[in-house]
């Protein structure tokens, strides 16, 4: 009823060549995540013109890739509206992977810039109300 196989597989068995190439820890992973959502973070935060904000985001960034990170080149044309509201966002996103990596100094400034964006988003609608 079926054929059978008389070609060999293309399909690896799991244990074969497990050193083949180079894995990463749950940490490398972890710190390669987080160095990401800082640096998107760092990105908005430039573009919004904080640089204090942006220095610490900066050092941050740098103590997780080693190197310093590029500055935010170009400017998206948001307003300011959406782009605390997009840096609130990244901000939790770091504060997650901050805290499943038991960073604690990412994890304060992850929190701190995440209520430095919602006051912002606050007084934003406070002001702009009719």
């Amino acid at each position: 009823m079926y054929e059978p196989i008389r070609t060999k597989s293309v399909h690896r068995m799991a244990d074969d060549d497990q050193n083949a190439y180079p894995h990463r820890s749950r940490e490398e992973e972890l710190d390669i995540q987080l160095a990401g959502h800082l640096a998107a973070l760092l990105a908005v935060t430039d573009e919004l013109g904080d640089e204090a904000a942006g220095e610490l985001i900066a050092r941050q960034v740098a103590r997780l890739r080693g190197a310093p990170p590029a500055r935010h080149a170009g400017l998206s044309g948001s307003n300011a509206e959406s782009l605390h509201r997009r840096a609130h966002a990244l901000a939790g996103r770091a504060l997650v992977v901050a805290a499943s990596r038991a960073d604690t100094a990412a994890a304060i400034l992850a929190a701190e810039r995440m209520d430095a964006h919602t006051a912002a988003l606050t007084s934003h609608k406070l002001v702009s109300a009719p």
